[in-house]
């Protein structure tokens, strides 16, 4: 667990009898105050919840979505900082996913069960051997071409509910299966356009920071190749298909990746 700093509290009582009180609700109105910077205080002294949270406070959180934010603007291919940033700016959507997966009988299974998705739970070797054209050999493929593996995920850290935090995790874990769907590779250009699909399917502030500001890092032939031909594919795409958060992906890698893209409603973008 990261050490906090210490906060050492004033010990001076304030005397309000000095100051001249116009308004009486102000004596209501200050103990709030107090109350609400003690709650504050307070949160450094909080349990974590679940291995590898670290409990912080708004300002805290603030502080650290303002150093992702720009870390990832200048490279949006830094996962860790883009890791971060979806932690401290997704509080309002996380709970909006749950609730979609919440609404589909296979969501709920994968709240309720939780599988994880790293090179212990998922059998690599036995995916190579599968038939070509079958998505767990396509997306084996993927991973060997790309140099990756599914443990290069983030683990999560800053998200105050056990469940959301399983849900951003969730959502970190299967970024590869998306990669293998679409047929994008780890380019900067690449990254973004699935960028734009990704908040096109989740709302997540931080898929749209990347989707708007990533783009000033490319060149300005990527960068007309990616709003006029990615963007519009990964709006149309990403709205239309199926929410891919409902899928057991672990459970379809026999199938053929053609027709599991038929069914989620996925169709390759232009030019790839």
């Amino acid at each position: 667990m990261v050490k906090l700093p210490s906060i050492k509290l004033p010990s001076r009582t304030l005397n309000l009898s000095n100051f001249p009180l116009r308004n009486q609700r102000l004596n209501v109105s200050l103990p709030f105050i107090l109350a609400k910077n003690l709650s504050s205080y307070e949160s450094y002294q909080r349990q974590p919840l679940y291995d590898g949270h670290i409990p912080t406070s708004t300002l805290e959180k603030s502080a650290l979505s303002v150093k992702a934010a720009f870390t990832a603007l200048f490279n949006p291919l830094r996962g860790d900082m883009v890791a971060v940033l979806g932690e401290t700016t997704g509080s309002m959507i996380l709970p909006r996913i749950r609730d979609k997966m919440l609404a589909d009988p296979v969501g709920r299974r994968i709240l309720r069960e939780k599988p994880l998705l790293n090179s212990k739970t998922l059998d690599l070797p036995k995916l190579r051997t599968l038939p070509v054209g079958t998505f767990g050999r396509e997306y084996v493929k993927w991973l060997d071409e790309q140099q990756v593996t599914p443990d290069t995920r983030a683990p999560v850290h800053y998200v105050d509910d056990p469940e959301l935090a399983y849900v951003i995790r969730r959502y970190r874990e299967t970024h590869d299966f998306y990669h293998a769907l679409t047929g994008f590779g780890i380019s900067v250009e690449d990254e973004l356009a699935l960028k734009w699909f990704e908040f096109a399917q989740t709302g997540l502030p931080m898929t749209l920071l990347g989707s708007v500001f990533g783009p000033l890092r490319l060149p300005s032939v990527e960068r007309k190749h990616l709003f006029e031909v990615y963007v519009p594919w990964a709006i149309r795409c990403g709205s239309n298909a199926k929410f891919l958060m409902n899928v057991m992906y672990e459970e379809q890698f026999e199938r053929p990746l053609d027709e599991l893209r038929k069914e989620l409603g996925i169709y390759l973008p232009p030019q790839l």
